[in-house]
């Protein structure tokens, strides 16, 4: 049932839930920050927090007339998110009536934490594929006796530099299919793959399997959170990584073994014209990524394909790609890390084709929708100074904890969805001068529009935030108590303090995990389609 209500289609959560499971595309967006999107939402439920709206849905939804679906808590959010998608050009939008209470009182899920499609994926693949695990215990058994093994870290180089098993090399999990034959000569080699958790360390170590190397994988039970619960040291600040130069005998076989895994996935490479008639559909999303290194894209990517790293594409699909049902169109430069990553988009329940990178740069991609650019003037140290001396109000809109951190002495904190209730508190008038906090220009922008509608007019912008304050010689604060966690909306703590020496949080989020599966509905499990072969390949 759909009610209009102040210009907003208002739809109940029986009605989303049919929306969900008919055959047409759909983006159910959660507009509320991080931290409140994390202690709960529907499974399928996109994460694009307010406070970076108009700057992320160019890119999670690119057409404009995608049949979108937004949420809150019921108190508001949604419907301010709704009239700034319309004034970006999206012409096809509803709320969902009393936002995640009324899904509850529907008799639905809210599930906890974040990539919810990505995580189940992995523990349904595990189940599927028997995909053989050993205990940290076990890893580190085998580390002090010196038996051979090579040991990787699939997650991203700055994770990996954070913490990691000792002597784990960084190979992101994207590129393990492509490198594994320059790292690893011996077929007899043990192979092990880690993460921080259970997904990568499974999908790793089965993206091996797949492609069939004669190496026994395994992965590594619970990752880094595993090894500290086995009351095991981890290591910070690893600068290992994969070497650059290639075996080119290696990646020939790597090559043969994707092609064949492609195929059994019935994974298409199209010509240019076949690729530009799915981009060109207008009544399908078409999401044209890069899945190389962020170097490589950096060099040579092209200049209208979105760069997802394999891995990070695979572990959070939800990030990139905002519309279900949409199709994926892998641009492929080696003919490894595209097929491999598109086998696993299929089973992930994307459409999903290649174009040789060479065919690729003859496409057009018409970006319908655009991200609104800052138009703030912006205070170089000399000026901030000169504003300093006046009646200025400081707002920090970086992330609660950096301005914990670090932030401009007398500065607020504060978030999009909170500017009415921050300024309220400090007694601010229309006629003040605010001074803006951002990591990035786009993020004041938009909250500027917000501003100006509470009828603040003298806006600017520290033109390198806190570093602009810093070098202009003015006192800087750390509050480690401000704001409060009950205020940081921003932060998820269920995911971010079990990477914190909280080995209590460990051990709920791996919990969590395994319990994801149990959690869902038919429904919500239907979307997934592995497909585990009755027999292993050679070696496993």
């Amino acid at each position: 049932m759909t009610l209009i209500q102040n210009d907003a289609a208002f739809i109940d959560a029986s009605s989303v839930r049919a929306w969900l499971n008919d055959e047409a595309e759909i983006a159910l967006l959660d507009v509320r920050e991080a931290g409140q999107f994390g202690e709960g939402h529907p499974f399928f439920a996109v994460p694009l927090p307010y406070s970076r709206l108009e700057i992320d849905a160019p890119r999670l939804v690119p057409r404009p007339d995608t049949r979108i679906v937004l949420l809150d808590d019921g108190e508001g959010i949604a419907v301010h998110a709704a009239r700034r998608l319309r004034a970006l050009g999206y012409t096809n939008i509803s709320i969902l009536r009393d936002g995640t209470p009324g899904w509850l009182a529907a008799g639905y899920t809210l599930f906890k934490g974040v990539n919810l499609p990505s995580k189940t994926f992995g523990e349904l693949v595990e189940h599927a594929h028997g995909t053989p695990h050993l205990s940290p215990e076990e890893l580190a058994a085998l580390i002090k006796e010196g038996q051979a093994h090579a040991l990787f870290d699939g997650r991203t180089p700055d994770e990996h530099r954070k913490m990691t098993i000792p002597g784990a090399v960084s190979v992101p999990n994207g590129e393990l299919a492509y490198r594994i034959g320059t790292l690893v000569a011996d077929p007899t080699t043990p192979i092990v793959i880690h993460c921080a958790g259970r997904t990568r360390s499974i999908i790793g170590a089965q993206t091996l399997r797949n492609l069939g190397v004669l190496n026994p994988v395994i992965a590594l039970e619970n990752g880094t959170q595993g090894w500290a619960l086995a009351g095991l040291k981890l290591e910070h600040g690893s600068e290992r990584r994969y070497p650059d130069v290639l075996n080119e005998a290696a990646v020939a076989d790597a090559q043969a073994r994707a092609v064949k895994l492609a195929a059994r996935f019935h994974v298409a490479t199209f010509d240019a014209s076949a690729a530009q008639e799915w981009l060109a559909d207008s009544h399908r999303a078409t999401f044209l990524i890069d899945v190389r290194t962020p170097e490589e894209f950096a060099r040579d990517g092209l200049p209208n394909a979105i760069h997802a790293p394999g891995g990070q594409l695979v572990q959070a699909t939800d990030q990139t790609i905002g519309v279900r049902r949409a199709r994926v169109l892998l641009v492929d430069y080696d003919g490894v890390r595209a097929p491999v990553i598109a086998t696993w988009l299929v089973q992930l329940g994307f459409e999903a084709a290649l174009i040789d990178a060479r065919n690729a740069t003859s496409l057009h991609v018409d970006k319908q929708i655009a991200s609104p650019q800052s138009s703030l003037p912006l205070l170089d140290a000399a000026a901030l100074r000169e504003a300093a001396t006046g009646h200025v109000l400081l707002l920090d809109l970086r992330s609660s904890a950096a301005y914990k951190r670090e932030h401009a002495a007398g500065a607020h904190w504060s978030i999009r969805p909170l500017l009415a209730k921050t300024l309220a508190s400090l007694k601010a008038e229309p006629g003040d001068t605010l001074l803006l906090f951002a990591d990035e220009p786009a993020v004041a922008g938009i909250a500027a529009t917000d501003l100006r509608e509470l009828g603040f007019t003298s806006l600017y912008l520290a033109a390198s935030g806190v570093d602009t304050w810093r070098e202009a010689g003015l006192a800087l604060a750390s509050t480690p108590d401000v704001p409060a966690d009950a205020e940081r909306i921003d932060y998820l703590f269920f995911v971010h303090d079990r990477h914190d020496g909280n080995l209590q949080a460990a051990r709920d989020y791996l919990d969590w995990e395994t319990g994801l599966i149990a959690q869902c509905a038919p429904d919500e499990l239907a979307v997934f389609r592995i497909d585990a072969p009755a027999t292993e390949s050679p070696g496993q």
